[in-house]
C-alpha cells in the first residue's frame, strides 16, 4: 500500500464521520453525561471491541454468509434496537437519587463495556461494510494481513477518538452555562438512548425498502 493510497483511506474516513453522530456515539454521549467521560471510556473500549471481531469476520471472508442470512440480521437489528430503548425508558422514568449534577450513581464498568459491545454488534452490516472497504485498499501484490491490520487498526484509532470527542462535548454541558438537574439529566440521556435505537431502526427500515 503506497502513502498515496492510505491518505485516500484516511480521506475517505473522515467523509464517512462527518456525519450526525449514530447510535455509538449518541451511548457515549449518553453515558458521559451520567458517569463522567473517564469511566464512559468502557463503553468506547466495549464499541471498538466489537468492531475488532467485525472486522475480522469481514477479513476471514464471512461477508457472503451474513448477507445472505436476511432472518437473523433482522433479530439482531431489532434485538439492538429494544435493548436501547429500555435503557432509556428506565432512565426517563427513574427517580434521581440526587438532584446535584454529574453526581448519577456510577455504572459498573464491566455494564458500560457490555453496552458498547451490545450496541456496535447490533448493526451486523457493519461486516459488510468493512468486507466492502478495505478491498478497495489493498494491494494484491503485497502481504494482505499486515494491509488489513494497518486499515483496521487506523479505523479504530479514528472511531476512537471521534467517541471521546462526542463523550467530552457531552460532558461540556455539565460545565457550562446549563446546569442540568438530575431529573433532567435522566430524561436527556435516556432521550439520547432512544435517540439510538430510532436510528438503528430506521437504517434497518431503509435498507428493506430498497430490497
Amino acid at each position: 500500500m503506497t502513502v498515496e493510497v492510505y491518505l485516500i483511506y484516511l480521506a475517505a474516513l473522515a467523509a464517512f464521520f462527518v456525519t450526525p453522530p449514530d447510535t455509538s456515539q449518541l451511548l457515549i454521549m449518553s453515558n458521559s453525561l451520567r458517569h463522567g467521560l473517564r469511566r464512559s471510556l468502557w463503553t468506547v473500549a466495549g464499541d471498538l471491541g466489537a468492531n475488532v471481531v467485525q472486522m475480522t469476520a469481514a477479513g476471514f471472508g464471512l461477508v457472503a454468509v451474513i448477507a445472505t442470512s436476511a432472518s437473523v440480521l433482522v433479530w439482531v437489528k431489532w434485538a439492538g434496537v429494544a435493548y436501547l430503548i429500555w435503557i432509556g425508558l428506565s432512565l426517563i422514568v427513574r427517580a434521581p437519587t440526587t438532584d446535584r449534577p454529574g453526581a448519577a450513581p456510577l455504572a459498573r464498568r464491566r455494564v458500560l463495556f457490555r453496552q458498547g459491545v451490545f450496541t456496535s454488534a447490533a448493526n451486523p452490516y457493519a461486516v459488510v461494510f468493512f468486507g466492502a472497504l478495505f478491498p478497495q485498499f489493498i494491494d494484491p501484490a503485497s502481504p494482505i494481513v499486515p494491509q488489513l491490520v494497518l486499515l483496521g487498526g487506523t479505523y479504530l484509532l479514528v472511531d476512537g477518538v471521534i467517541l471521546i470527542l462526542w463523550g467530552y462535548a457531552a460532558t461540556r454541558v455539565l460545565s457550562g452555562p446549563l446546569q442540568l438537574s438530575g431529573r433532567m439529566l435522566n430524561r436527556v440521556s435516556g432521550g439520547l438512548m432512544i435517540g439510538a435505537a430510532i436510528l438503528l431502526g430506521s437504517r434497518d427500515l431503509a435498507r428493506e425498502a430498497e430490497l
